[in-house]
Protein backbone atom coordinates (compact mmCIF):
# COMPACT_ATOMS: atom_id res chain seq x y z
CA UNK A 1 0.00 0.00 0.00
CA UNK A 2 1.33 3.39 -1.24
CA UNK A 3 -0.04 6.73 -0.23
CA UNK A 4 -3.11 5.04 1.70
CA UNK A 5 -4.63 3.26 -1.18
CA UNK A 6 -4.56 -0.23 -2.48
CA UNK A 7 -2.26 -0.88 -5.32
CA UNK A 8 -3.86 -2.68 -8.51
CA UNK A 9 -3.61 -6.63 -7.86
CA UNK A 10 -3.28 -8.31 -11.60
CA UNK A 11 -5.17 -11.71 -11.60
CA UNK A 12 -3.55 -14.05 -12.24
CA UNK A 13 -4.75 -16.52 -15.19
CA UNK A 14 -6.14 -19.75 -14.36
CA UNK A 15 -3.48 -22.67 -15.85
CA UNK A 16 -5.85 -24.12 -18.93
CA UNK A 17 -6.07 -20.41 -20.21
CA UNK A 18 -2.36 -19.99 -20.01
CA UNK A 19 -0.95 -20.32 -23.48
CA UNK A 20 2.62 -19.58 -22.63
CA UNK A 21 2.50 -22.96 -19.88
CA UNK A 22 0.39 -24.75 -22.69
CA UNK A 23 3.41 -24.92 -24.76
CA UNK A 24 6.06 -25.52 -22.42
CA UNK A 25 7.83 -28.54 -21.57
CA UNK A 26 6.15 -28.72 -18.49
CA UNK A 27 2.84 -29.44 -20.07
CA UNK A 28 3.97 -31.99 -22.63
CA UNK A 29 1.43 -34.23 -20.76
CA UNK A 30 -0.73 -32.23 -21.58
CA UNK A 31 -0.60 -31.71 -25.20
CA UNK A 32 -0.74 -35.54 -25.57
CA UNK A 33 -3.83 -36.15 -23.20
CA UNK A 34 -5.66 -33.46 -25.73
CA UNK A 35 -4.16 -35.01 -28.61
CA UNK A 36 -6.30 -38.17 -27.49
CA UNK A 37 -9.76 -36.66 -25.88
CA UNK A 38 -10.50 -33.79 -28.65
CA UNK A 39 -10.73 -36.33 -31.12
CA UNK A 40 -12.33 -38.93 -29.17
CA UNK A 41 -14.71 -35.84 -28.69
CA UNK A 42 -15.43 -35.31 -32.71
CA UNK A 43 -15.62 -39.21 -33.52
CA UNK A 44 -18.20 -39.71 -30.96
CA UNK A 45 -20.17 -36.87 -31.66
CA UNK A 46 -20.60 -37.20 -35.22
CA UNK A 47 -21.29 -40.92 -34.54
CA UNK A 48 -18.11 -42.88 -36.17
CA UNK A 49 -17.57 -46.16 -34.87
CA UNK A 50 -15.40 -47.81 -37.27
CA UNK A 51 -12.87 -46.11 -40.59
CA UNK A 52 -11.03 -47.90 -43.61
CA UNK A 53 -7.69 -45.88 -43.62
CA UNK A 54 -6.09 -44.56 -46.79
CA UNK A 55 -2.34 -44.10 -46.87
CA UNK A 56 -0.11 -43.08 -49.51
CA UNK A 57 2.28 -40.21 -50.79
CA UNK A 58 1.15 -36.73 -50.65
CA UNK A 59 3.44 -36.31 -53.91
CA UNK A 60 0.87 -37.56 -56.09
CA UNK A 61 -1.86 -35.65 -58.39
CA UNK A 62 -4.69 -36.09 -60.26
CA UNK A 63 -4.49 -36.94 -63.69
CA UNK A 64 -5.50 -33.59 -65.21
CA UNK A 65 -2.88 -31.64 -62.83
CA UNK A 66 -0.46 -34.32 -63.81
CA UNK A 67 -1.30 -34.08 -67.65
CA UNK A 68 -1.28 -30.35 -67.78
CA UNK A 69 2.01 -30.57 -65.87
CA UNK A 70 3.37 -32.71 -68.63
CA UNK A 71 2.03 -30.35 -71.22
CA UNK A 72 3.92 -27.30 -69.73
CA UNK A 73 7.28 -28.63 -69.31
CA UNK A 74 6.87 -29.93 -73.57
CA UNK A 75 6.04 -26.36 -74.18
CA UNK A 76 9.00 -25.09 -72.79
CA UNK A 77 11.00 -27.91 -74.35
CA UNK A 78 9.38 -26.37 -77.99
CA UNK A 79 10.32 -22.98 -76.71
CA UNK A 80 14.09 -23.64 -76.37
CA UNK A 81 16.18 -26.04 -74.73
CA UNK A 82 17.23 -25.42 -71.22
CA UNK A 83 19.25 -26.61 -67.96
CA UNK A 84 17.44 -29.37 -66.15
CA UNK A 85 14.57 -29.44 -68.62
CA UNK A 86 15.30 -33.33 -70.04
CA UNK A 87 15.40 -34.38 -66.07
CA UNK A 88 11.92 -32.42 -65.37
CA UNK A 89 10.33 -33.85 -68.51
CA UNK A 90 10.70 -37.48 -66.94
CA UNK A 91 9.60 -36.10 -63.53
CA UNK A 92 6.63 -34.83 -65.43
CA UNK A 93 5.80 -38.35 -67.48
CA UNK A 94 6.59 -39.97 -64.30
CA UNK A 95 3.95 -37.99 -62.74
CA UNK A 96 1.36 -38.64 -65.13
CA UNK A 97 2.09 -42.70 -64.90
CA UNK A 98 1.41 -42.41 -61.10
CA UNK A 99 -1.83 -40.83 -61.53
CA UNK A 100 -3.61 -43.53 -61.73
CA UNK A 101 -2.76 -44.28 -57.96
CA UNK A 102 -4.77 -40.78 -57.18
CA UNK A 103 -7.85 -41.92 -59.35
CA UNK A 104 -8.01 -45.42 -57.93
CA UNK A 105 -8.05 -44.51 -54.94
CA UNK A 106 -10.25 -41.81 -55.13
CA UNK A 107 -12.75 -44.56 -56.76
CA UNK A 108 -12.27 -47.19 -54.34
CA UNK A 109 -13.23 -44.44 -51.66
CA UNK A 110 -16.39 -43.86 -53.82
CA UNK A 111 -17.37 -47.45 -53.74
CA UNK A 112 -16.43 -48.17 -50.01
CA UNK A 113 -18.63 -44.53 -49.32
CA UNK A 114 -21.55 -45.49 -51.53
CA UNK A 115 -22.03 -49.33 -49.69
CA UNK A 116 -21.62 -48.28 -46.28
CA UNK A 117 -24.08 -45.54 -46.67
CA UNK A 118 -26.64 -48.37 -47.37
CA UNK A 119 -25.68 -51.02 -45.21
CA UNK A 120 -27.81 -52.53 -42.11
CA UNK A 121 -26.13 -49.87 -39.67
CA UNK A 122 -25.84 -46.64 -39.07
CA UNK A 123 -24.66 -43.81 -41.65
CA UNK A 124 -21.61 -43.27 -39.31
CA UNK A 125 -20.64 -47.81 -38.95
CA UNK A 126 -17.88 -47.48 -41.82
CA UNK A 127 -16.26 -44.01 -42.77
CA UNK A 128 -13.05 -43.39 -45.15
CA UNK A 129 -9.68 -41.94 -42.89
CA UNK A 130 -6.78 -40.12 -44.72
CA UNK A 131 -3.85 -38.42 -43.64
CA UNK A 132 -6.44 -35.16 -44.47
CA UNK A 133 -3.06 -33.60 -46.79
CA UNK A 134 -2.86 -33.76 -50.80
CA UNK A 135 -1.98 -36.62 -52.98
CA UNK A 136 -3.96 -39.81 -52.18
CA UNK A 137 -5.16 -38.32 -48.78
CA UNK A 138 -6.84 -35.97 -50.95
CA UNK A 139 -8.46 -38.60 -53.53
CA UNK A 140 -9.51 -40.80 -50.62
CA UNK A 141 -11.76 -37.59 -49.05
CA UNK A 142 -12.65 -36.66 -52.73
CA UNK A 143 -14.08 -40.54 -53.49
CA UNK A 144 -16.18 -40.23 -50.13
CA UNK A 145 -17.42 -36.50 -50.88
CA UNK A 146 -18.16 -37.57 -54.58
CA UNK A 147 -20.19 -40.33 -53.02
CA UNK A 148 -22.27 -37.57 -50.98
CA UNK A 149 -20.60 -39.52 -47.30
CA UNK A 150 -18.36 -37.95 -45.09
CA UNK A 151 -14.65 -38.84 -44.40
CA UNK A 152 -12.08 -37.80 -41.74
CA UNK A 153 -8.44 -36.05 -42.37
CA UNK A 154 -5.90 -36.61 -39.83
CA UNK A 155 -3.59 -33.73 -40.49
CA UNK A 156 -0.39 -33.26 -38.71
CA UNK A 157 1.82 -30.05 -37.87
CA UNK A 158 4.75 -30.00 -39.88
CA UNK A 159 7.67 -27.07 -40.20
CA UNK A 160 6.44 -27.04 -43.90
CA UNK A 161 2.69 -26.37 -43.26
CA UNK A 162 0.62 -29.43 -44.62
CA UNK A 163 -2.93 -27.89 -45.48
CA UNK A 164 -6.09 -30.07 -45.22
CA UNK A 165 -7.80 -30.78 -48.20
CA UNK A 166 -11.05 -29.63 -49.25
CA UNK A 167 -12.82 -32.68 -49.53
CA UNK A 168 -12.71 -33.37 -45.42
CA UNK A 169 -15.84 -32.83 -43.99
CA UNK A 170 -15.11 -30.16 -41.58
CA UNK A 171 -16.45 -31.26 -38.46
CA UNK A 172 -14.17 -34.18 -38.91
CA UNK A 173 -10.81 -32.02 -40.28
CA UNK A 174 -8.39 -32.73 -37.22
CA UNK A 175 -4.84 -31.23 -36.98
CA UNK A 176 -2.20 -33.73 -34.61
CA UNK A 177 1.29 -32.02 -32.83
CA UNK A 178 2.71 -35.60 -32.45
CA UNK A 179 2.93 -38.38 -34.77
CA UNK A 180 2.48 -40.89 -32.42
CA UNK A 181 -1.17 -39.69 -31.45
CA UNK A 182 -1.88 -39.10 -34.86
CA UNK A 183 -0.91 -43.03 -35.47
CA UNK A 184 -3.08 -44.18 -32.40
CA UNK A 185 -6.25 -42.42 -34.17
CA UNK A 186 -5.64 -43.69 -37.42
CA UNK A 187 -5.45 -47.56 -35.68
CA UNK A 188 -7.83 -47.36 -33.31
CA UNK A 189 -10.65 -47.27 -35.26
CA UNK A 190 -9.78 -49.04 -38.27
CA UNK A 191 -11.07 -52.12 -39.62
CA UNK A 192 -9.14 -51.96 -42.93
CA UNK A 193 -5.78 -49.99 -43.91
CA UNK A 194 -5.21 -49.84 -47.81
CA UNK A 195 -1.46 -48.78 -48.78
CA UNK A 196 -1.49 -46.97 -52.03
CA UNK A 197 2.41 -46.24 -53.02
CA UNK A 198 4.27 -43.95 -51.17
CA UNK A 199 7.54 -42.94 -49.52
CA UNK A 200 9.11 -42.93 -46.20
CA UNK A 201 6.06 -41.59 -43.89
CA UNK A 202 3.28 -44.05 -46.08
CA UNK A 203 5.72 -47.15 -45.08
CA UNK A 204 6.64 -46.06 -41.83
CA UNK A 205 2.60 -45.75 -40.91
CA UNK A 206 2.20 -49.34 -43.03
CA UNK A 207 4.83 -50.80 -40.65
CA UNK A 208 3.24 -49.63 -37.62
CA UNK A 209 -0.29 -51.14 -38.32
CA UNK A 210 2.00 -54.60 -38.76
CA UNK A 211 4.04 -54.41 -36.14
CA UNK A 212 1.14 -53.72 -33.90
CA UNK A 213 -0.75 -56.64 -35.58
CA UNK A 214 2.14 -59.09 -35.60
CA UNK A 215 2.91 -58.43 -31.81
CA UNK A 216 -1.47 -58.68 -31.39
CA UNK A 217 -1.05 -54.85 -29.75
CA UNK A 218 -4.23 -54.04 -32.46
CA UNK A 219 -6.75 -56.03 -29.94
CA UNK A 220 -9.09 -56.57 -32.95
CA UNK A 221 -8.61 -57.55 -36.31
CA UNK A 222 -7.52 -54.80 -39.70
CA UNK A 223 -7.58 -55.98 -43.22
CA UNK A 224 -4.40 -54.41 -45.10
CA UNK A 225 -4.00 -54.85 -48.40
CA UNK A 226 -0.93 -53.08 -50.39
CA UNK A 227 -2.39 -51.27 -54.39
CA UNK A 228 -0.09 -51.69 -56.84
CA UNK A 229 1.92 -55.15 -56.30
CA UNK A 230 4.08 -54.01 -58.84
CA UNK A 231 5.23 -50.96 -57.24
CA UNK A 232 5.14 -52.60 -53.50
CA UNK A 233 7.11 -56.14 -54.66
CA UNK A 234 9.92 -53.75 -56.02
CA UNK A 235 9.62 -51.79 -52.96
CA UNK A 236 9.93 -54.18 -50.60
CA UNK A 237 11.36 -57.75 -51.01
CA UNK A 238 8.99 -59.57 -48.29
CA UNK A 239 10.32 -63.09 -49.74
CA UNK A 240 13.52 -62.33 -48.49
CA UNK A 241 12.65 -61.02 -45.20
CA UNK A 242 10.53 -64.41 -45.28
CA UNK A 243 13.87 -66.84 -46.67
CA UNK A 244 16.40 -64.18 -44.45
CA UNK A 245 14.20 -65.61 -41.42
CA UNK A 246 13.80 -62.04 -40.04
CA UNK A 247 9.75 -62.85 -40.57
CA UNK A 248 7.69 -65.69 -40.55
CA UNK A 249 5.31 -67.50 -43.38
CA UNK A 250 2.56 -66.08 -40.53
CA UNK A 251 3.41 -62.24 -40.99
CA UNK A 252 2.81 -62.80 -45.13
CA UNK A 253 -0.88 -63.78 -44.10
CA UNK A 254 -1.01 -60.29 -43.18
CA UNK A 255 -0.87 -58.34 -46.24
CA UNK A 256 -2.77 -58.76 -49.30
CA UNK A 257 -2.05 -57.08 -52.41
CA UNK A 258 -4.43 -55.56 -54.78
CA UNK A 259 -4.41 -54.25 -58.39
CA UNK A 260 -8.18 -52.69 -58.79
CA UNK A 261 -10.50 -50.96 -57.06
CA UNK A 262 -13.14 -53.36 -57.89
CA UNK A 263 -10.76 -55.88 -56.48
CA UNK A 264 -9.98 -54.37 -53.13
CA UNK A 265 -13.80 -53.38 -52.24
CA UNK A 266 -14.66 -56.74 -53.52
CA UNK A 267 -12.65 -58.14 -50.61
CA UNK A 268 -13.56 -55.69 -48.40
CA UNK A 269 -17.03 -55.90 -48.72
CA UNK A 270 -16.89 -59.84 -48.21
CA UNK A 271 -15.23 -59.74 -45.50
CA UNK A 272 -16.19 -56.41 -43.45
CA UNK A 273 -19.94 -57.95 -44.38
CA UNK A 274 -19.23 -61.36 -42.61
CA UNK A 275 -17.15 -59.76 -39.23
CA UNK A 276 -19.99 -57.96 -38.67
CA UNK A 277 -23.23 -59.33 -40.56
CA UNK A 278 -23.58 -56.17 -43.04
CA UNK A 279 -26.30 -56.21 -45.67
CA UNK A 280 -27.58 -53.36 -48.02
CA UNK A 281 -30.88 -51.86 -46.68
CA UNK A 282 -33.54 -52.12 -49.75
CA UNK A 283 -35.95 -49.63 -49.68
CA UNK A 284 -39.89 -50.38 -50.45
CA UNK A 285 -40.27 -50.32 -54.32
CA UNK A 286 -43.49 -48.22 -53.96
CA UNK A 287 -41.77 -45.56 -51.28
Amino acid sequence: MANGKKSDVQMPQVAYKNLHFLESADARALRILSEYLDPLAHLRKAGVQHTVVFFGSARVSSREVAVQKLREVELRIKQGPGAGLQAELKRARMGVHMSRYYEEARELSRLITEWAMTVNHSPRFLMVCSGGGPGIMEAANRGASEAGGKSIGLNIKLPMEQQPNPYITPELSMLFRYFFMRKLWFAQPAQALIVFPGGFGTMDEMFEFLTLIQTHKMGHRVNIFLYGSKFWKRVLNFGWLLESGTISSEDLKLIRFVDSPQQAFGILKDELGERFGLRPVLKHPFI
